[in-house]
Formats: structure tokens, sequence, C-alpha cells
């Protein structure tokens, strides 16, 4: 079965969308709908339709919402009107309230609602998840993440909290199978804008396991890692460059008894391993094409997924701005 699919929204993450459904096996992508005069009027040598209603005449499967965050409620409910299943950029909605009502409306529907949250399709963030579960960490003691860059100028409806935090959010919870029992968080306003342009945050979660998330749009340099310390060594995931090593604990033989009752780690063998490096968003793309035809959602960031990870960023944002420091 060949599914009708499209996209809303041709800003940069519309572009990528469409290049990979018009590639992507069994699917047949129709179309762009985008309102703005500034955009081409084909992309990938299909129409880029400016009215909405016209657009979902064209007949659609599933299309991927694309649009600023603001949009994301509205054009939801129109697709959950119409039968029509939807991938959602992240974050899922601009609030938890508008997230949840997303996630109800596709449940009562029946349709398949997921979310972008790329980052879990990284193929370092994948063979650590992996080798978590087999047990390579044991216990899982700490999760520290950096996500750091210069400000894009494409985001103007929501701060690096949702807009990047969130990347972090769900990739946690989503590595160590826990959730966030609580948080804590600074921010700043540096750049003059409404929403806040740097986050130091810090949690623990469900199962005890601490985490820090650097986060900012104020770094002239791009960074994406994720590192996960466990009882026997350390997880060191690059996602720029999809690279996973393991640095094991080391076991020294202390004679000193003072020293021998001191439960420390010493290094160990570093691993650098070999990773198969698909693109994320298109195994994204294939996990979703295939949940829409067997209705099985395991693979996918679900939109009650995603609606936990804007409850958990909300919470970050609210202690954010609760301890903001002010110039008298």
């Amino acid at each position: 079965m060949t599914l009708r699919a499209g996209v809303l929204g041709l800003g940069v993450m519309g572009r990528h969308h469409s290049r990979v459904l018009n590639e992507l096996e069994g699917v047949e992508f129709k179309g762009v709908y985008d309102p703005s005069d500034a955009v081409p009027s084909h992309i990938e040598g299909k129409p880029v339709v400016r009215d909405l209603d016209t657009f979902l005449d064209m007949g659609f499967d599933y299309c991927v919402v694309a649009a600023p965050t603001i949009y994301h409620l509205e054009i939801g409910t129109m697709l959950a009107s119409r039968g029509i299943h939807a991938l959602i950029e992240k974050p899922v909605a601009s609030t938890s309230e508008a997230a949840n009502e997303l996630r109800d409306l596709f449940t009562a529907a029946g349709l398949v609602g997921g979310v972008g949250h790329i980052e879990r399709y990284n193929p370092a963030l994948q063979s650590a998840r992996q080798r978590i579960q087999d047990g390579l960490l044991g216990d899982i003691y700490q999760v520290t993440t950096r996500r750091q860059g210069p400000f894009p100028g494409r985001i103007a409806d929501v701060g690096v909290i949702k807009d990047l935090a969130t990347h972090d959010i769900d990739l946690t919870a989503w590595v160590t199978q826990q959730e966030y029992v609580s948080i804590n968080a600074r921010t700043t306003f540096r750049s003059g804008r409404e929403h806040e342009d740097m986050v130091l945050a810090i949690g623990t979660l469900s199962k005890g396991t601490i985490v820090s998330h650097t986060v900012n749009w104020l770094t002239p340099f791009k960074e994406r890692t994720t590192i996960i310390t466990g009882e026997h060594g350390s997880l060191v995931a690059d996602t720029l460059t999809a690279d996973l090593t393991y640095f094991e604990n080391g076991v020294r033989h202390h004679q000193w008894d003072d020293i021998s009752q001191f439960r420390g780690v010493s290094e160990g063998d570093v691993t650098r391993f070999a990773l198969d490096k698909k693109e994320p968003l298109r195994a994204e793309h294939e996990a979703f094409r295939d949940a829409v035809l067997s209705g099985d959602t395991s693979a996918i960031v679900t939109l009650a997924q995603g609606a936990a990870v804007v409850a958990t960023a909300e919470k970050f944002v609210a202690d954010g701005l609760e301890h903001r420091l002010t110039t008298p």
C-alpha cells in the first residue's frame, strides 16, 4: 500500500521533511502547504499550496506538521477532523494543555499521532539505549547533556527550553526509561528576546538517576553531547557525528586498607563503537510510515510522550523564572 503524504510549513525543517518524503519507499509525496508568498511555488517537483482547505482536499493519509509551534493545535485539530494521521514537529504544542488536547483528539479519532523528537533516531543514542538495556553500565547514576550553539533566527515563538531542551528531556527519559520527578533551573535573557536563551537545568529521575542539561543559543560553536554514567563506566554520545564511545571502569587492587575501603573508580579500556549511521530524519519517517500502516506505535514518539515532554519543559521554564535575578 502506498501512503499519500504532505507537509505543512516550508521552513528549514519543512524542506528537510519534503526531501525525505519525496524519496521514501511506500509513500507518495503530494505537496506542501505554506501561506507565505516568500516560499517557492514548488518543492521537490511538487506544488506549494497557499490555501489550507485546498491543500487538504488533495487527499492525504498522513501529514507532517512543520509550521511554527503556535499553530500546531489548530492544524492538528483540522487533520484529526479529516481522519489524517500526523507527525508533528517538536515541541508538539506551545502549552501542555494544547499538547494534551492534541493527544486526546487523535486518540478519540483512532489516528496515529507522532512527535518529531529526532534525537531518538540518532544512531549513537539508539545504540546507547540498547547497550544500557543489555546491562553494559549496570545501574545508571547520572545523565549529563550539553546542547549549545549560535542563535537560530528561524525560532521566534518559544525559548531555548521548548525549542532545544525538549530534545534532552525526551532523550534522557527514553534512554533511561525513567520519568522526571524533580527539577530545578536557572535561565537567562541575554539576547533581549521575550523568551529565555540559556538554561542550566538539573533534575532527578524516578529510579534515582540525577541529570543535568546545559542548553543555550549563545555559544559560538555547536555542541551536542550526552554522557551517561553508571556503575560499570560511561557512554559518551556525540549526536553531531553519531559517534558512541564507552569508557569502562578499571579494576585496581590496593594494599592500603584505607584506600581499599573507598569505592571509587579508575580508568579502564576505551571503546569507540562502529555504528551504521543512517540519517535520523529518514529513520524517523520510516518508523512513522510503518506505524501508520500497522498501528504499532512502539517505535515512534507518541503524542502522550510529547505532551509529557512539554509539561516537564514548562516546569523548567517556571522554575527558571522563579529564580530569575533582576537588576534594581
